[in-house]
């Protein structure tokens, strides 16, 4: 199958799966692995999950393939190379400030007076691997950051060639720093990418767990970056930057205990 139809595959899944209509499968070749797998966009699954604890919800992103990357970026977006990932739930929304408290009992956010539905931030790559740890104990599930290839593609809807997480228009799914915009906003006020995920682009900046490093020129299955490095990725861009910063594919990095009010997470837990 090719990535386009892979991508098609994966924005008809979204649209059926939400009326429970079971799809057929179809075959997909893993690049690299020489296997031919049934592609699971096409497999009936929940497309959504609660946690009753903590109030957050997740989106399920069917597994699949995509170009990673862009040839008209930075230098640090190139070389595009094909990806491929697994399926696993993506958090509909980043993690809110009243999420964190119930996992935390405090806030660290400098705009708490925004509210509970806000995200929260002034979060480093090693506060939210503390969040993740608590959240895991008081659950008894296992969430972790995404990965930034799992990231990318849920941003693109899926994998789809999208200039910011779900669309070519900005200003409908994300808050940057024009007008109003000059602090965090309630999630899930802009519009959603293809598969309901909301302010990917824009809001703040969100952590993933991969070391930063330079894109490979081989094609992936389930990247997961280096085993060590100096600074952690962050994707996404926020309030407090340009559109450019928010487009799908744009990388920025930190150091892993790196604070800011324009900087927070969200988690995801692996498919079924």
């Amino acid at each position: 199958m090719s990535i386009r139809a892979c991508a098609i595959a994966v924005a008809v899944f979204s649209v059926n799966a939400a009326l429970a209509e079971p799809l057929s499968t179809a075959n997909m070749s893993i690049p690299g692995t020489g296997k031919t797998e049934v592609l699971s966009a096409l497999q009936p699954h929940p497309v959504s999950s609660r946690n009753p604890l903590t109030g957050m919800e997740f989106v399920f992103v069917p597994g699949g393939c995509f170009r990673m990357g862009s040839e008209t970026g930075n230098g640090d977006e190139k070389p595009v190379h094909e990806v491929c990932v697994s399926d696993f739930f993506m958090g509909k929304y980043e993690v809110t400030q009243g999420q964190w408290r119930r996992v935390m009992g405090n806030t660290p956010s400098r705009f708490s007076s925004c509210g509970d539905d806000c995200p929260v931030e002034q979060v480093g790559w090693n506060d939210a691997q503390e969040f993740i740890s608590s959240l895991n104990n008081m659950t008894g599930k296992k969430y972790y950051l995404p990965t930034e290839a799992e990231w990318e593609y849920a941003c693109r809807s899926g994998g789809r060639d999208e200039t910011y997480c779900g669309g070519n228009e900005i200003d409908t799914v994300a808050w940057h720093d024009i007008g109003i915009a000059a602090r965090t906003h309630p999630v899930g006020q802009k519009k959603p990418n293809g598969l309901g995920l909301y302010d990917m682009s824009g809001n703040v900046w969100e952590w993933v767990q991969d070391w930063n490093s330079e894109y490979p020129l081989i094609k992936q299955l389930d990247p997961s970056g280096p085993g060590s490095g100096s600074t952690r990725v962050r994707r996404g861009g926020s309030w407090h930057y340009g559109s450019k910063q928010s487009r799908a594919s744009w990388r920025s990095n930190g150091y892993p205990d790196d604070r800011a009010f324009d900087l927070g997470f969200r988690v995801m837990y692996p498919g079924p």
